[in-house]
């Protein structure tokens, strides 16, 4: 969500304008009865395809609605879809995330679909534990699961093997704080400068290298989806009082910062690359162009990832960390926009989307893995047939104990900035994360009193 939930495999831009134009026509379409248009809005530009298989199959259904879908990069989408959803013109339905949910959910701007899921009778239990109720604030339901993603370590093959790594060790990598245990031992290992020498030889120079052991994600605002949020929590840290919609954060908790300073430690000691050559690219940028081993990425990169024609990649779970392995699984839903003038009508596409009809042609695609399980297990079949191996993933969502949720409450915006600010600083060394944590977290309870 963000960026960290959820930012997606690398999408094309949409101009705003094509957003602008599709949602004036949900705010204004044709009254029900005849030939309806519903205006479908994601920012996934790589999903389009996908759903648009969903769309043909649904209007073939339902003759007299035509879904006009279409996608916008993601900041510019929440950008656009913030100013639309005041001024009357937001589009019939729209993706959602949980980052964004809370603030729709409580300005009403949002259809509520309890009644119409009870009325309809619509499975809540077949989709993968926990999804449903990520959609719901104050008894009333906002939205059904599309999919869930976990996270996972993705590596250079062929960079693996010329250090002389062992792949077969990944599975069972440890972290810990302190002293970064056999992931950190691998990370080094993987370091290399431009004399040749490893991060785990003498001489190494930190200050000249030519690979990184990996590249982190450093732009992960609040929740450290792909970056820190499975490490801090393995080491015990808890995000907030009650999720979703607590309303007392934890970022000064000991267990965060711990892990914050572990990843500045990376930086230090030359295994990552510095915050501010590599914040603005991003590690995707850094893994294809060779000069990073590792980075740690969501599900949803597992195609573009291990299809990679240029680099031979394959993918790791994370690390097991002092309370076991830990990882955040998150998944998106539609929204139908409170203002539409075809409830009845986005009630049916929304419904169609989040059942088991769609959910199997989007298995097929294998873009994402779809939240109903029986389609989540014939993406993964697809995965397999294509040669791709996701089990770590599937293994993460398939332990009692391997997930969590992110957190879901309002402010979620602000505190993105604020928390964005405190962990670059760290990574920037210019505080500790104690010292820094401790202050945004005094500022982000604060939005709440």
């Amino acid at each position: 969500m963000s960026r960290s939930v959820r930012r997606r495999a690398p999408i094309a831009v949409v101009t705003a304008g094509l957003l602008a134009g599709t949602a004036a026509c949900g705010g204004a379409a044709q009254e029900s009865g005849g030939p309806v248009t519903l205006t479908y809005v994601m920012w996934a530009d790589n999903q389009v395809p996908a759903y648009r298989q969903c769309a043909d199959a649904f209007t073939k259904k339902n003759p007299n609605i035509t879904v006009k879908m279409s996608s916008v990069a993601w900041a510019q989408y929440w950008q656009n879809l913030t100013t639309q959803v005041v001024s009357g013109t937001a589009p019939d339905v729209f993706r959602d995330s949980v980052a964004y949910f809370p603030q729709f959910a409580k300005n009403n701007q949002m259809l509520d679909i309890s009644e119409l899921v009870s009325r309809d009778g619509v499975d809540l239990g077949q989709y993968q534990k926990g999804l449903a109720d990520v959609w719901v604030r104050d008894g009333k339901r906002y939205g059904l699961p599309l999919d869930w993603d976990t996270v996972g370590v993705f590596y250079n093959k062929d960079l693996v093997a010329k250090a002389g790594v062992k792949t077969a060790d990944f599975a069972n990598w440890t972290w810990n704080p302190t002293d970064g245990g056999t992931f950190e031992k691998a990370i080094a290992a993987l370091t290399v400068d431009d004399k040749g020498r490893k991060g785990t030889d003498p001489g190494f120079d930190k200050n000249h290298v030519k690979v990184y052991g990996i590249a982190p994600d450093y732009n992960t605002g609040s929740l450290g989806q792909t970056s820190w949020a499975g490490f801090a929590v393995s080491n015990g840290f808890k995000y907030l009082d009650k999720n979703p919609f607590g309303t007392k954060y934890y970022y000064d908790d000991p267990k965060l910062a711990e892990t914050v300073d572990w990843f500045a430690g990376l930086i230090k000691k030359g295994y990552a690359p510095p915050y501010d050559k590599q914040s603005a690219l991003g590690g995707d940028a850094v893994l294809q162009s060779g000069k990073a081993a590792m980075v740690m990425a969501g599900s949803w990169m597992a195609k573009s990832y291990l299809d990679n024609k240029t680099l031979k990649l394959a993918v790791a779970p994370l690390p097991a960390g002092p309370q076991g392995r830990r990882s955040p699984i998150n998944g998106v839903s539609d929204a139908i926009y409170a203002g539409t003038k075809h409830k009845d009508e986005a009630w049916k596409w929304v419904k169609f989307v989040a059942s088991a009809e769609c959910q199997d042609l989007i298995a097929a695609t294998t873009e994402v893995l779809p939240a109903i399980g029986t389609s989540s297990d014939k993406a993964l079949a697809a995965h397999a047939a294509a040669g791709r191996d996701v089990k770590p993933f599937v293994d993460e969502a398939k332990d009692p104990q391997g997930t969590f949720l992110l957190p879901i409450t309002d402010n979620a915006d602000k505190i993105a900035e604020i928390m964005d600010n405190a962990i670059s600083s760290v990574y920037l060394g210019k505080a500790d994360a104690k010292t820094s944590l401790t202050a945004a977290n005094a500022e982000v309870n604060g939005l709440f009193q």
